[in-house]
């Protein structure tokens, strides 16, 4: 049930990188921002996909790098560079907003704080794994991303992306296994290899539709 369910969603995302696209710079930054915090609201969920434990953010984290490159692609450097602020700024005020809301005593009829008290109240080192690794990762596949293009203008779109984010998606899993999963889990090995498989699959099949920004 979980591979179907895996298929859907990535075939969601990758439908719906297009219209944010088709809103040019500020649609294309927008969808950075938001792939950015999805990704570290359902990092803690863990699934089993293909009888392996990976977390539910893969596809949002590879989203919010692809959106980056063709931010960077369509809109130079500089765009993409103030996407990556953005986003840093979000999830920072995101988690103290979530935070802030957890600080409130819930009245007698509300059902749903203990919900939201293990939805949000995520580990200081959790949190800090996950921002740190987002900042750095975006910044390597900025560069990386940058030097394709420089370098190897001659490659498709679909070449340069899909070559950046094995990158970047190797270095993310790597920094956010070590740091934030580092006596959490069994099988360190495990987890880095499958989620970065996952990671890459989603990677190629994101990178695979042409994407052109055309305004609506």
């Amino acid at each position: 049930m979980n591979e179907c369910i895996f298929l859907v969603h990535l075939a969601l995302a990758s439908l719906f990188v297009w219209p944010f696209l088709k809103l040019n710079k500020e649609g294309l930054t927008c969808w950075i921002g938001l792939q950015s915090v999805l990704a570290n609201l359902f990092v803690l969920k863990q699934i089993t996909l293909f009888g392996f434990t990976v977390t539910c953010s893969d596809v949002y984290a590879v989203g919010c790098a692809l959106g980056l490159n063709l931010l960077q692609e369509y809109y130079g450097k500089d765009a993409a560079k103030r996407a990556i602020w953005i986003s840093f700024f979000l999830l920072v005020f995101f988690v103290v907003m979530s935070w802030m809301q957890l600080l409130y005593v819930p009245s007698d009829l509300d059902y749903a704080h203990p919900a939201y008290n293990i939805l949000l109240q995520s580990t200081p080192r959790l949190v800090a794994a996950s921002i740190g690794t987002f900042f750095v990762v975006q910044w390597v596949d900025l560069q990386f991303f940058n030097f394709l293009k420089r370098r190897f203008s001659h490659l498709s779109l679909t070449a340069r992306n899909i070559a950046s984010l094995s990158v970047s998606q190797a270095i993310d899993t790597l920094l956010f296994t070590i740091f934030g999963l580092w006596g959490l889990v069994s099988d360190l090995a495990a987890v880095f290899i499958v989620s970065y498989l996952v990671k890459l699959a989603v990677s190629i099949v994101l990178s695979m539709r042409k994407h052109e920004p055309v305004s609506i």
